[in-house]
């Protein structure tokens, strides 16, 4: 576990609130004051069993596709972090008025009616549909496309909402997946919840769905969910999952789910009774963070995958997006989520499997790490003077095509290909990749003014400028490390009564430094050359020209199986 203080301690009778943000691999807590968003302490606990990609707790085999994960690591989050955030902060536990919580999305967790996940129960511990399905699992492809195609060839309206593409990674997938591969479990599943509205259950006692992941994951529009003629079109056995596991009274961002109950209060150290707000996403929660309260200002949350998230008053049919959704992020302005499955993830996994021992050799001999060491190296280059273009599909692509079997490329190889040269093209393939979205909201009539970085990639001095000239649009960054904490916290100070709503939170407790990295008009317009040959990859194995990686995938699952 690690933290740090951020600021000098509230006073003594200064009201402050807890943020807590549930990761992919770890669960981060921040003790904020409410008056000005100051971030008083931090910790972090990384989930001890982390990502099950491989297998089961008990050793049971897992398929490729696959990403779970274990609820009681998140139970520990609160145990720990909570905990030592709040010593690290000098704040008196009756000083704290509300707790706020955000998580990935989707991530789903087939439960009994109280809430006890399946995978606690002895008879399905061996049981892989019984576990949490993390938002990177995917292997619910198949499912997906055939609740696309149904849903196009009937017209269905809210499609258009989603930009015509229900991903693998979202709830009415995922649970297709679990009663066609697991009926037994699915016929045990008594609700099928997201893992943000499971956590506000363990605190406050209230099993309250969210707004955000409702609309954005759930397919829920204008008051409904895909009906039960839909749905039993899909699979007879599967008419009834709305109304059986999934339905649920919604509540708004910032509401008070109620108040946090004496089992979550020792968990904690925090007062018994104080307010829980109504559960988030993640990325969602970071735009008042950054004080994105405008029409036109996306803030792309960065780390190991990248989300993208803006509100306009212009409601428009974005191809690819991940939904827009009525007051999905801001009340009174439409919310739109769009974002790459694999950004940090790809770095992380090329230095993990192709860096050269004598390069770990030299940067250790420098004091630095193996990022920092290739990054010094790459950002020597003219753009363009590798020779590369690179794919950033590796964890396949979420918007603008929704393909989870679409796979990573790197054109232009020679023997002269060094590591800091690939290292710069996967750099530039995800600015490619964001600026291939940017121009899918620009040619739906919704415009992107701005971009607000948020995330741990912030980091990357070289990656940041990359962006700003790929884009061709001023870059800001977040003002706090824990941008999605920071949004918890503001928004349970909303839920506490602090503030009237969302807004006035984020003018007051939000942090974000406009226009930080500027786009060179020259780097720029060389980019413009290399982006041309990006979305001429991007359409010729993307858009059904070229197969290849949907038949190297079907081999990998035939040798696999």
């Amino acid at each position: 576990m690690a933290g740090a203080e951020i600021e000098a301690p509230a006073g003594q009778d200064e009201a402050c609130v807890v943020g807590i943000d549930f990761g992919t691999l770890s669960g981060r807590a921040v003790v904020v004051r409410v008056r000005d968003g100051a971030e008083l302490g931090t910790a972090e606990f990384a989930y001890p069993h982390a990502v099950l990609d491989r297998e089961l707790p008990d050793g049971t085999r897992l398929p490729p596709d696959w990403a779970l994960q274990v609820p009681a690591d998140y139970i520990d989050v609160l145990r720990h972090a909570v905990p030592e955030a709040l010593t690290r902060s000098g704040v008196r536990p009756e000083q704290v008025i509300g707790v706020g919580t955000d998580f990935t999305a989707c991530t789903m967790l087939p439960v009994l009616a109280d809430g006890t996940p399946l995978c606690e129960l002895p008879d399905y511990v061996s049981r892989p549909h019984a576990y949490v399905k993390l938002w990177r699992h995917h292997a619910a492809q198949g499912q997906a496309d055939r609740i696309n195609a149904l849903a196009e060839e009937r017209k269905e309206p809210w499609l258009a909402r989603y930009g015509g593409k229900i991903s693998s990674e979202w709830e009415f997938a995922k649970a297709l997946q679990l009663l066609e591969e697991d009926p037994e479990v699915y016929g045990r599943t008594e609700r099928w919840v997201e893992a943000a509205d499971w956590i506000v259950w363990r605190l406050s006692g209230s099993y309250v769905r969210n707004a955000c992941t409702a609309g954005y994951k759930g397919q829920y529009q204008d008051g409904a969910y895909p009906s039960r003629d839909y749905l039993a079109a899909l699979n007879p056995d599967f008419a009834g999952f709305v109304a059986d596991k999934l339905d649920h009274p919604i509540g708004r961002l910032g509401d008070r789910a109620g108040g946090l109950t004496a089992e979550a209060a020792a968990w904690t150290g925090l007062p018994e009774g104080i307010a829980v707000c109504v559960g988030n996403v993640d990325a969602h929660v970071t735009a008042p963070a950054a004080v994105a309260v405008e029409p036109g200002r996306m803030v792309a949350i960065m780390g190991t995958s990248t989300c993208h998230v803006m509100s306009s008053d212009q409601q428009g049919v974005v191809p690819g997006m991940c939904g827009v959704v009525d007051g999905g992020i801001l009340p009174g302005l439409w919310g739109y989520e769009a974002g790459q499955s694999g950004v940090g993830d790809i770095f992380a996994w090329y230095i993990r499997t192709h860096l050269p021992a004598e390069y770990a050799e030299k940067a250790a001999a420098l004091g630095m790490g193996a990022h920092e060491y290739l990054t010094s190296l790459a950002a020597g280059q003219k753009v363009g003077e590798h020779g590369l273009i690179a794919l950033d599909w590796h964890s396949g692509n979420r918007s603008v095509l929704v393909d989870h079997d679409l796979s990573g490329v790197l054109v232009g190889q020679t023997l002269s290909t060094r590591p800091e040269d690939v290292y710069r093209a996967l750099l530039e393939a995800t600015a490619f990749g964001t600026r291939t979205i940017v121009d899918a909201f620009e040619a739906a009539a919704v415009p992107v003014e701005e971009l607000i970085i948020a995330g741990g990639l912030t980091k990357n001095a070289l990656l940041m400028q990359i962006y700003a000239d790929v884009t061709r649009r001023p870059l800001g960054v977040i003002g706090s490390a824990q941008g999605p904490a920071l949004g918890s916290a503001m928004h349970a100070a909303v839920a506490a009564g602090a503030y009237d709503d969302i807004r006035d939170a984020a003018h007051a407790m939000g942090k974000v430094q406009r226009g930080v990295y500027q786009p060179d008009p020259e780097r720029a317009a060389a980019y413009d050359a290399l982006y041309a040959e990006y979305r001429l990859l991007h359409d010729y194995f993307g858009r059904g020209a070229n197969e290849v990686m949907h038949r190297l995938r079907r081999l990998r699952a035939q040798a696999a199986s």
